[in-house]
């Protein structure tokens, strides 16, 4: 199906996925949203259904239809969108039909297992012209917005490097968690840990950093090499914390528990990317920090950032703060004077936001089916290049030579790829 692009006011979305991030993001996000119509919700387990529709209640919203097999979703013409907050290993299946569904379709971070499933989004897009964005709610974060102003506007001079990662110990959280006065794990990642080696979630400082330097449009990534450690966290953490009659007990890991992963690109900049979940580590961080000929923005201790420009002493440390008067983004400078909503600091009521808009407007989404071809596809590239012990391997050109001749970027407050004022739609809407 090639999907009719039309202004609306409201958007009737359907949701698949109820497990704690999707709920989380149903809850605090796109049900507080009065242009958003919950008309369908998706999951295989009941109780999470059951769980859903009493919040929905609670919060005065209208009764969705359910179903525990999304294809009802996607054959439903009343459907404007879909989001998918499933689990990693469903996520291209999802975003494949709802795509031939001629459904917007916005599918939650994560990784491909495979380099043709990244293809075959790029090619589902292409004949279907249906949007494809990933909710990598990290690009709307305010230090990563205002780095890429800051850019944008030359501050930096020419950028040469990009760090970034997520750091952060999961082994008390996502990968086992309290329960019943024990640890136990129903989470899909500890699975994927078993089976796989790479860099399995990079797309929080990747997709920043990639608008950083224009990747897919002037710019692409050309090579990845990929790196791991021995592994050695989980195995521990298991055999001293989790009871002798666990399933997990006995298990072995393949997921390094650290991997670093060097990308070059066209332009000449290098990206360095980290993923360390599994061994203990005093803080969580995303590393971000962009380096240019005329200054820097570097993350390090937690929640400190330091921005430099040149001509300032040595010895700044975490002044971040200092710099938002003259130099946050737009977008941030209008959020800071509202009430804060969705979590993570707003970056998940911003990036819902600007999937929503994109639909009333008929218009692309600022993360592109391109964008989330190639930030998927840093999972089984970086898996090719650690089986090869580092050995480089070649980034698929996903706009197929496209890259430095693109259509213009869609203008608009939450534009991604040039700094736009956009003072006429609400961050909140009224209706």
């Amino acid at each position: 199906m090639v999907i009719n692009r039309e202004t609306k006011s409201k958007v009737k979305i359907g949701y698949v996925g109820l497990g704690r991030r999707g709920i989380s993001m149903l809850k605090n996000c796109f049900s507080e949203m009065p242009d958003v119509e919950i008309t369908w919700i998706c999951d295989l387990k009941p109780e999470k259904i059951e769980r859903t529709l009493k919040m929905l209640q609670e919060k005065g919203r209208p009764t969705p239809k359910t179903t525990a097999d999304y294809h009802e979703i996607m054959n439903d013409p009343d459907v404007d969108a879909v989001v998918i907050m499933t689990g990693w290993d469903s996520h291209v299946a999802c975003s494949l039909t709802s795509m031939r569904a001629g459904k917007y379709t916005a599918v939650e971070v994560g990784t491909a297992y495979e380099l043709s499933e990244c293809y075959a989004l790029v090619d589902t897009y292409e004949q279907t012209g249906a949007p494809l964005m990933m909710l990598e709610n990290c690009c709307y974060g305010r230090r990563e917005m205002m780095a890429l102003r800051m850019v944008k506007e030359g501050l930096f001079g020419e950028i040469v490097h990009c760090d970034g990662g997520y750091l952060h110990y999961l082994n008390e959280m996502d990968l086992f968690v309290s329960k019943d006065g024990g640890c136990d794990s129903e989470h899909y990642r500890v699975y994927d840990y078993q089976n796989r080696n790479c860099e399995q979630y990079p797309t929080h400082e990747l997709g920043p950093i990639s608008k950083v330097l224009g990747i897919n449009r002037g710019n692409r990534m050309m090579t990845l090499s990929s790196f791991s450690s021995k592994s050695r966290g989980l195995q521990r953490y298991i055999k001293e914390h989790v009871a002798s009659d666990h399933p997990l007990h006995n298990a072995t890991f393949r997921q390094g528990d650290i991997i670093t992963t060097v990308i070059t690109c066209a332009g000449g900049e290098t990206v360095h990317l980290t993923l360390d979940t599994t061994v203990p580590r005093p803080y969580y961080s995303r590393s971000f920090t962009v380096r240019g000929t005329k200054g820097c923005c570097m993350e390090a201790g937690g929640n400190n950032c330091t921005f430099y420009l040149e001509g300032m002493k040595e010895g700044v440390f975490n002044n971040e703060a200092e710099f938002y008067a003259e130099h946050d983004h737009p977008l941030h400078a209008e959020y800071s004077k509202i009430e804060m909503l969705g979590g993570h600091g707003g970056m998940d009521w911003l990036v819902v936001r600007a999937f929503i808009e994109s639909v009333k407007a008929g218009t692309d989404t600022p993360i592109d089916a391109y964008d989330t071809a190639a930030w998927m596809a840093i999972g089984p590239l970086s898996e090719m290049s650690i089986a090869k012990g580092g050995a480089p391997v070649d980034v698929p050109d996903f706009t197929r030579g496209k890259w430095f001749r693109r259509e213009p970027a869609v203008k608009g407050k939450y534009c991604l790829d040039e700094i736009c004022e956009d003072p006429n739609t609400p961050i909140v809407p009224t209706c």
